[in-house]
């Protein structure tokens, strides 16, 4: 009976994930940031009142490797203009998503935008995050930014919105009149890709405040991922035989950071599945009303 008791022990010990440690934690003026270690991986998160929540979490040994499915399925917007001059990041996390973009168009330039410079300095501690001449921060509001930005008439092949604070996305970068202006910033025949959550109270209007800037877009969702990613172009979408032959073109230059885009196209809908009815997030009306319950 010890013998047995021995061994179920061991087997408990063996098989039990290892307890993650803290190797940083520090208040910025926007939140509590903590960095922790186990299995392999080192993650980032803001501590929040409902607990921590991962923002980026890197392979130790794969770094490269892109962890969180919600990242990978960034990339989705890929298939809608697959060679990318000029990429604007919303929200910087520990950088993986503007690293992974800088190695895959070199020649590209990438701004990526963060409010919070300890965020920056973390990604650059613990992340290997790194700017270049062709690679830059910009410690700003994305609002902000992305105004500056149109009086400057830049404008982007591809955006991807990626800021959270730690349970959801701040509520002035979903409104009506933010999207229109991101959709201003985009090239001819740029994409926009927003990273949100596929079960919400804000689902259907959100989906059809996206609806009233963009026209129809991909709804792209995954059964292993509670994320939804919204995938939007300038011009509309393409059919679905060119999504899937970007996608094929794409397998070799994203398999090393865990990416089959293959996988992509089946998973990303045309159609409209939330109530239409439902009024448009604005500045005047904004997900706070909601989630007030003021609808």
């Amino acid at each position: 009976m010890i013998r047995r008791w021995v061994l179920l022990t061991l087997l408990v010990l063996t098989t039990a994930p290892l307890q993650a440690a803290e190797i940083h934690r520090e208040k910025s003026l926007y939140r509590n940031i903590v960095v922790k270690e186990a299995d392999g991986r080192r993650c980032l998160l803001f501590s929040v009142k409902r607990g921590d929540r991962n923002q980026t979490c890197m392979d130790l040994e794969d770094p490269q490797r892109l962890v969180f499915p919600y990242v990978r399925m960034a990339f989705g917007g890929l298939l809608l203009n697959p060679d990318p001059t000029r990429v604007l990041v919303i929200g910087l996390g520990g950088g993986t998503i503007p690293t992974a973009l800088s190695e895959l168009y070199p020649d590209a330039m990438i701004d990526a935008v963060e409010i919070d410079e300890a965020v920056v300095r973390v990604a650059k501690q613990y992340f290997n995050f790194a700017e270049s001449a062709r690679l830059k921060v910009r410690v700003s509001d994305a609002r902000v930014f992305i105004k500056r930005a149109l009086l400057q008439d830049r404008t982007y092949d591809l955006i991807i919105l990626d800021a959270f604070t730690g349970d959801y996305i701040p509520e002035h970068l979903m409104t009506q009149e933010f999207l229109q202006e991101s959709r201003d910033l985009l090239s001819a025949d740029g994409v926009l890709v927003a990273n949100t959550f596929s079960t919400s109270v804000l689902y259907d209007h959100e989906s059809e405040t996206y609806q009233a800037v963009f026209g129809d877009y991909l709804n792209f969702k995954l059964p292993i991922s509670g994320n939804r990613v919204i995938i939007a172009g300038r011009q509309g979408l393409p059919s679905d035989f060119v999504i899937k032959s970007q996608a094929s073109r794409l397998v070799e230059s994203l398999r090393p950071y865990g990416i089959d885009p293959r996988t992509f196209p089946a998973n990303m809908s045309r159609e409209k599945d939330w109530d239409r009815t439902r009024r448009l997030l604005t500045d005047q009306y904004s997900p706070a009303n909601l989630l007030r319950g003021d609808d």
